[in-house]
């Protein structure tokens, strides 16, 4: 049979159900199916494994009529023998990629193995990070065939998150580096590696002195009639008391408190097994939350399933900050407002940094036994600070009298 042409392929059908096919001379192996269903697309029939009669006969498609025209399909098909001629296997490399490992498949590998060896909130925020960010865009996409242009437009979608797209790049890193390790991947083509991350600007928010007597006066309020639980009410005070994470106080067992030398044992945490000091306003704080629960396993239990933690203490502060008039403070931000007030009762960094845990403070917990006073003279102080600030007024104005209560700037 001669070249193909255009007029041959346009005349070409099917036979009843079966395909009917024109072979092109120009090009071995090249030519056109037509299908019954209607469509004809370009071939290539060859032989892989540098050709012979024992060889492997492979049926490449090319392309379909139409998006493609005749002289494109042949020069592919060329592009394909030269291949061949090299030892290549076209049709078998696009069943290879089609077979190969997806972003999906990385997750659930990375999900059983690596995982479980992260901490709980670790976990809770990789999974969040993957289901709501990663997974929609490129769960389905082969691991493969991610470019760094892929990552880099991603990236950039989430610009105006610049810490939520700085974690979700990290973990798109960290399976992409796993990838290489478990040969799903050519090793050194992590997509990742030269995408910049965005700049984190470190959020510094307290309470200042005027808002700190506003929520002193409205947690009972709230409390006695109903718009937040004596649980919730005692939750917040205590983290604004010790200056400890959120989960730390909300996951915190009756087992690690230590009312005689003033200490919840934490056994872990952000930053590995840590103290949190109490301060005697604290421990009245603890006292009152014992009565409530009695012998539960939590400090802080829920209300619906007393054997688990409580989970969701940001609806309740949202109803007390809009009580308070206080606007744009969150939870965490309680932390920073005990610091500031450490600060402002001239305790020293080192102190502050142990009696927080920072973990640039990790390495000395060990001494910790040895020397605790400077740290909880320092949550003392918060204490007394904090308890002047949620008084009556005359008996602030004789708390302030006996402690030297700092001025803090009015908002």
């Amino acid at each position: 049979m001669a070249k193909l042409t255009k007029r041959e392929i346009d005349a070409l059908t099917a036979v009843g159900n079966s395909p009917a096919y024109l072979w092109d001379d120009a090009v071995p192996g090249f030519g056109i199916k037509a299908l019954p269903s209607g469509p004809k697309r370009f071939i290539l029939k060859y032989r892989a494994d540098g050709g012979g009669r024992s060889a492997r006969q492979r049926w490449l498609t090319i392309g379909t009529y139409g998006p493609i025209t005749l002289d494109q399909a042949r020069d592919l098909a060329r592009q394909a023998h030269a291949e061949i001629a090299r030892g290549g296997d076209p049709q078998g490399r696009k069943s290879s990629l089609r077979a190969a490992p997806t972003l999906n498949d990385a997750w659930n590998r990375f999900e059983a193995e690596e995982l479980p060896q992260k901490k709980a909130l670790t976990q809770r925020d990789y999974r969040a990070i993957w289901n709501d960010i990663i997974s929609p865009k490129f769960g389905t996409s082969k691991v493969e065939t991610l470019a760094r242009s892929d990552i880099d437009r991603f990236h950039k979608t989430y610009r105006d998150t610049p810490y939520r797209a700085n974690r979700a790049l990290a973990l798109l890193s960290r399976l992409m580096s796993l990838a290489e390790a478990w040969e799903w991947r050519t090793q050194g083509s992590n997509p990742c590696k030269y995408v910049s991350r965005f700049e984190e600007r470190a959020r510094t928010r307290f309470l200042t002195n005027a808002e700190l007597k506003r929520l002193g006066t409205v947690l009972p309020k709230l409390e006695a009639d109903g718009t937040i639980t004596s649980t919730a009410r005692n939750a917040i005070e205590l983290l604004l008391l010790t200056g400890a994470r959120l989960n730390e106080i909300l996951t915190a067992k009756w087992q690690w408190v230590d009312l005689k030398k003033g200490v919840l044992n934490l056994p872990d945490s952000k930053t590995g097994a840590k103290p949190v000091y109490l301060s005697e306003q604290a421990k009245i704080v603890l006292k009152r939350q014992k009565a409530l629960v009695a012998s539960k396993l939590f400090i802080f239990p829920s209300a619906s399933n007393p054997k688990k933690p409580y989970i969701n203490l940001r609806k309740p502060w949202e109803r007390v900050c809009l009580s308070a008039k206080i606007d744009g403070v969150r939870l965490h931000d309680l932390r920073h407002t005990a610091a500031s007030i450490a600060v402002a009762q001239g305790a020293s960094l080192p102190v502050i940094g142990r009696l927080l845990g920072h973990s640039q403070a990790q390495t000395t917990q060990r001494y910790a036994h040895v020397d605790t006073d400077p740290a909880l003279k320092a949550a003392n102080e918060i204490g007394s600070f904090v308890s002047s600030a949620f008084a009556p007024a005359k008996r602030r104005a004789k708390t302030k009298r006996q402690i030297g209560t700092p001025k803090l700037a009015k908002k």
